[in-house]
């Protein structure tokens, strides 16, 4: 095992003491209390039974294991609209091997993509708390041997993950949708939106540009937060091996499902095989996740959803730990928008097989986890294919496209491409993998805006024509729920291009979309202080203030005396778009590099 791996995992462990064995006792205790259906008074089952229809002869039996399924399904998210017809599909499939299956509950699933820039981003990290309220109250009918959690996109995996862990003693399989097929390349999206920004593209080509890009059913191809979600699921060991990346609607696809729903009955706790989810997420799963994260140049997102899918298993993982890992783990992954191929070329080329194949041979991951499948980890490095009606699993072998895929011994880059900022202003994540390395330091003077439009509204007057720091503060947790701010990469990558030296320092957040534009996120403490609080150093920050983000020292800081000065007084959030609904959250939420979550912060681990 290679040294850093070992020293982080053992640190992750020796902080994971005390949480983690808390954690443990309470899902022993949830298995006892939440015995047997038979122990559950007749009326309470007449309840549960009565929609059940076909099922209920085998209910009132209690022949085999009942699969509770929670969905994310809408059809208003591409990579979620596949799941309309799952629940008949797998209930089926439960029937084939004398078990039963019920939709347990529907989660919320919101689209960041539609949301971009609108008021609506606002609500979105906060959903991932409310997803995973859902869950809880989905499983939280004693009615279920295991379940299947349906989900895919940017929030509804860690919230799927959150909920689900509250009720560790079941077992649990991710049931992914898979991407949508390739459409127009991404270099050429990527031009049209700069040459919009520019004024020198039309809506309507614009339009037309998107809408070749996000064309189908399916998940988004390119390598953002939502197909990260799909890759530490692989890492984790809670998928059926390999399913992550296979395109909806085929045949295979279909085959894993139905692999799903006959796994999870088969590692109940009444079977030879129990694989309950609390074990299965364990500190060296965690590790595996953040490895995974790493040598795929995955979202940056995960330096916030990490730490808290660990947490609510009683795992304490935080930036130090992902920063060392990054020193250790290659890039061994370009795929858009690190590369030029999205994730259906990462997945022809090898894809995770080859991934987790090369991790393992490496010492870079933990081989001993406990997945839900039968083989253990290993079986990961594989991957999944038909030979008539059977689901076969074959032998990966090399990388069938060395410009997305390479060994080890010949990465993309030496480490894993996620970096820790520290310094008068505060902590901060850099996502090193997109940037190129003459971008990594940026000293220069600051240009301090509270929002997205004013940053465009500068730009368009070019009054950002210049080498300059951009920072947009009040945009953490606690301000307005940490909304991604995406839509400032192409009038940045603009400047850029322009040849000027341009950075983006904020307390919110970017995307697995983050680009080519070098940028210090998540920021914490944040600048909002709210009731009684103490802002962070940005709300100190002046236009014209020196600011330093240097990704190869690790250094976010200003020259500016920020001790003399008064912090900039809170803004005051609008209401509307039922943000007023979430003020709860954002009142109680920890930090960024807790897990920004006010439901872990005020009553979870």
């Amino acid at each position: 095992m290679n040294d850093t791996l070992h020293k982080v995992t053992q640190r992750v462990i020796e902080n994971s003491r005390a949480t983690r064995s808390a954690y443990l006792d309470l899902i022993r205790r949830e298995g006892d209390n939440m015995g047997e259906r038979s122990a559950v008074s007749c009326s309470n089952l007449a309840h549960a039974y009565a929609g059940a229809q076909e099922d209920q002869p085998a209910l009132l039996a209690g022949r085999g294991a009942n699969i509770g399924i929670v969905s994310a399904y809408n059809d208003m998210l591409s990579a979620h609209a596949p799941y309309y017809r799952y629940p008949e599909r797998l209930k089926i499939y439960a029937r084939e091997i004398g078990a039963t299956a019920q939709v347990a509950g529907g989660v919320p699933a919101m689209c960041d993509g539609v949301t971009q820039g609108e008021v609506g981003m606002e609500l979105s990290l906060f959903s991932r708390d409310v997803i995973a309220l859902s869950t809880a109250v989905a499983l939280s009918h004693a009615m279920f041997d295991g379940a299947l959690l349906l989900g895919i996109c940017d929030k509804i995996v860690p919230g799927l993950l959150m909920g689900a862990l509250r009720f560790g003693h079941l077992p649990m399989i991710f049931v992914p949708g898979g991407p949508m097929p390739t459409g127009i390349p991404n270099k050429e999206k990527q031009r049209i939106r700069q040459l919009y920004a520019e004024g020198k593209a039309t809506r309507a080509e614009l339009l037309a540009s998107e809408m070749g890009s996000y064309h189908s059913q399916g998940t988004c191809t390119f390598f953002g937060t939502a197909n990260s979600n799909q890759m530490m699921m692989e890492m984790m060991g809670l998928h059926v091996p390999n399913s992550a990346f296979i395109n909806p609607g085929t045949k295979l696809r279909q085959a894993l499902d139905r692999a799903a729903m006959h796994r999870v009955a088969e590692i109940g706790r009444k079977t030879d095989d129990y694989r309950p989810l609390g074990l299965v997420v364990d500190e060296k799963a965690v590790v595996n996740a953040a490895v995974g994260l790493l040598a795929t140049g995955g979202s940056t997102n995960h330096a916030i959803h990490l730490p808290a899918m660990a947490r609510a298993a009683g795992v304490i993982f935080d930036w130090n730990d992902l920063s060392e890992l990054s020193s250790a783990v290659p890039l061994i992954a370009q795929v858009y928008p690190n590369g030029a191929g999205d994730v259906n070329h990462f997945h022809n080329a090898g894809g995770m097989g080859f991934v987790i194949g090369e991790l393992l041979e490496a010492g870079l991951a933990h081989a001993d986890i406990l997945t839900v499948a039968g083989g253990g980890f290993a079986d990961y490095a594989k991957e999944p294919g038909l030979e008539g009606e059977d689901l076969v699993w074959r032998e990966v072998g090399p990388s069938g496209d060395d410009t997305m895929l390479r060994p080890v011994a010949n990465p993309f880059k030496h480490d894993g491409g996620m970096r820790l900022l520290e310094g008068n202003l505060g902590r901060a994540c850099f996502k090193t993998s997109a940037v190129d390395e003459a971008r990594w330091t940026v000293e220069a003077p600051c240009r301090v805006f509270e929002d997205q439009p004013s940053v465009a509204a500068a730009f368009k007057a070019g009054e950002l024509d210049r080498d300059v720091v951009v920072v947009v503060r009040f945009q953490g947790p606690r301000a307005n729920g940490m909304p991604e701010l995406h839509k400032l990469t192409p009038p940045l990558g603009v400047l850029q291009d322009r040849g000027f030296k341009v950075a983006l320092v904020t307390d919110g957040r970017m995307s697995g979309a983050s680009g080519k534009v070098p940028a210090a996120i998540h920021c914490t403490p944040e600048a909002f202080a709210g009731a009684g609080g103490v802002g962070g150093p940005l709300a100190r920050l002046r236009d014209g203030d020196v600011v330093r983000v240097c990704a190869t020292t690790g250094e976010l800081s200003t020259t500016a005396d920020l001790a003399s000065r008064k912090p900039v007084a809170d803004p005051q959030s609008d209401m509307g778009t039922g943000r007023e609904l979430f003020g709860m959250l954002r009142r109680f939420a920890d930090g960024a590099e807790a897990g920004a979550s006010a439901m872990l912060a005020t009553g979870g681990m």
